[in-house]
């Protein structure tokens, strides 16, 4: 544990910020998982504005640098592709 004063205020400011992040990472997820739901019962007409809230909290999360940008464009590409395979079936 920390004892210099500076260095605790540093742990709380993390714990803090890092409870706000996980908010963000967390709704990401839940949309994302939706969306493959969605698409795996069927209903792409859903799937698709289920993705389109998907993307919107990816890219505000990776604007954030909450997640990295590559690393929301990969979610994103990979959720796109699900989503064109359901159709091409």
């Amino acid at each position: 544990m920390a004892n210099i004063q500076s260095a605790k205020k540093r742990i709380r400011q993390i714990e803090k910020r890092t409870a706000h992040n996980n908010i963000y990472r967390s709704s990401a997820r839940t949309y994302v998982k939706k969306t493959l739901a969605l698409i795996e019962a069927g209903k792409l007409d859903e799937a698709e504005e289920q993705a389109k809230k998907a993307y919107s909290t990816l890219d505000k999360a990776a604007r954030k640098k909450i997640l990295h940008p590559r690393n929301a464009a990969r979610r994103k590409g990979r959720l796109a592709a699900h989503l064109a395979a359901a159709r091409a079936k």
